[in-house]
């Protein structure tokens, strides 16, 4: 019998023992990771930060593709067995020559965490006219995961880890009109459909990559106190959303909600070193499980079905091939 998680068939907690308090400390307690290479985008700051302290500190070699080589040197100074180079998520030609740099490296990749991505941002387009969250939250994860495949084929034992978001409950992915030519642009709008284009993607490589022993998972961390994901959000959208009152101060409900850097990188290491989910793939996982299918709109929390659709899955798996010029063929059957 196949086991895929096509339609959410796989999507209920399997009692991991952690839950939406548990730290990076925690989860990776007793996992030994020497001899294994870990690429970790987004590893300079934010709970890409945490997941690379957290990997190295179980002994993996742990490299970080950065925009800004600088700040990735200042953040990640204190840290052993990391290797930072050159990579901008916007730039194709960037992404292709770092997986070509590591490929001439002829080492195997054991973890691919795709941790970058952008929120909150106006309208902007890369070179090829592109929606910038789109670009950045999933066809960046798309090509370089694509470039990288024979050093993931050949760890043998590998997994892709997407950090997605419970913002994929804001939208569907729009096949009609992906890059908002035709339709009015709504920042949450563009970041739901990439992060449900992750959890597609996710799904649809698991079964892919499976029979070469790399599996895949996407994720939501939580919502993370710290970070820099808001940065570019304007004020008043916060007060709109009833995070923040008059004056811009976060209310003391929401801020207590919030959870720290540790606890929200925990679910991405749990999906890349937790020995429970051997076998398993292609699921979305939250609070250091996995997560519960929710059609449920009042509720951020649990996965949405449509982000879990199989033919959605395949019909995006061409798009995103047509859209980055690339074929991404593992070779499998399924």
């Amino acid at each position: 019998m196949e086991h895929n998680n096509y339609q959410g068939t796989l999507q209920r907690p399997i009692g991991s023992g952690f839950n939406a308090k548990s730290t990076t400390n925690e989860v990776i307690r007793g996992i030994d990771l020497n001899g294994k290479t870990a690429i970790v985008t987004g590893g300079n700051t934010g709970i890409g930060l945490e997941t690379v302290r957290t990997l190295s500190s179980a002994g993996a070699c742990v490299i970080v593709p950065a925009r800004d080589i600088d700040k990735a040197k200042r953040n990640l100074e204190d840290i052993a067995n990391v290797e930072i180079e050159v990579m901008d998520l916007m730039e194709p030609a960037s992404i292709d020559a770092f997986a070509e740099k590591f490929l001439a490296s002829q080492r195997p990749l054991h973890l691919l965490i795709n941790n970058a991505g952008i929120m909150w941002v106006p309208l902007r387009r890369d070179k090829r006219g592109f929606e910038s969250q789109l670009a950045t939250n999933y066809l960046a994860p798309f090509q370089l995961t694509a470039r990288l495949w024979p050093a993931l084929k050949n760890a043998q034992g590998a997994r892709v880890v997407n950090v997605s978001s419970g913002g994929h409950q804001f939208a569907d992915f729009d096949f009609e009109d992906p890059h908002f030519r035709h339709r009015d642009y709504e920042t949450l709008l563009g970041y739901g459909q990439s992060k449900t284009a992750l959890n597609l993607f996710s799904l649809e490589l698991d079964v892919r990559a499976k029979e070469y022993g790399v599996r895949a998972y996407a994720l939501c961390p939580g919502a993370v106190g710290g970070t820099e994901l808001s940065r570019e959000a304007p004020a008043d959208l916060f007060q709109k959303l009833g995070y923040t009152d008059a004056e811009g101060n976060i209310l003391p409900e929401v801020a207590a909600s919030l959870k720290t850097i540790s606890q929200g990188a925990a679910t991405s290491v749990w999906c890349a070193t937790s020995p429970m989910l051997n076998g398993m793939g292609g699921v979305y996982c939250e609070n250091v499980d996995v997560a519960l299918l929710s059609e449920d709109t009042t509720i951020i929390g649990g996965v949405k079905s449509y982000s879990l659709d199989r033919e959605s899955a395949k019909r995006l798996w061409k798009l995103s091939e047509e859209m980055t010029g690339l074929v991404f063929d593992t070779g499998s059957n399924s």
